[in-house]
């Protein structure tokens, strides 16, 4: 499992008509925020503020086809040449990670190849690097650096 320690929220949130919106300054625009988005933004934050990796690489809810199906991932990090280098999927905090999640991922994977694959709930966090046709178990977000 990686452990995550995210920043203090610094989040721009407003009600409209009794429901709480949230700023995303990934898309540059109010969301509805449901319990998914909340995780999605605090991992967002930690990608940028903790780890530092580039938000102009950074993609949230981009559609892809799986065949014939039409699926959003939740969060993509690009790599310099602007190739997927690592996919996440984020879920409700209620929701706990399993085997039918980490399917999931692999799933888009298909469409969407990644070096890395992780999910996330909020609380527990688990990643794979893909390397010589396996995939290896992670126990840290790894550094973004420049020749990617």
């Amino acid at each position: 499992m990686i452990l995550i320690e995210y920043p203090t929220p610094d989040f721009k949130i407003e009600l409209r008509n009794d429901q709480p919106f949230i700023f995303d300054t990934i898309r540059r625009k109010w969301l509805l925020l449901q319990d998914e988005e909340w995780v999605r933004q605090n991992f967002v934050q930690y990608l940028l503020q903790v780890m530092r990796y580039p938000k102009s690489l950074i993609a949230l809810e981009k559609e892809i086809y799986l065949g014939d199906l039409k699926k959003r991932f939740d969060i993509l990090v690009y790599d310099y040449n602007h190739k997927p280098w690592m996919l996440v999927e984020c879920k409700r905090e209620k929701v706990p990670i399993s085997e039918n999640t980490v399917h999931q991922v692999l799933r888009y994977n298909i469409s969407m190849p990644a070096e890395y694959l992780v999910v996330t709930n909020g609380n527990q966090n688990y990643g794979w690097q893909k390397k010589d046709g396996q995939l290896l178990s992670i126990s840290s977000l790894p550094e973004f650096v420049a020749h990617h």
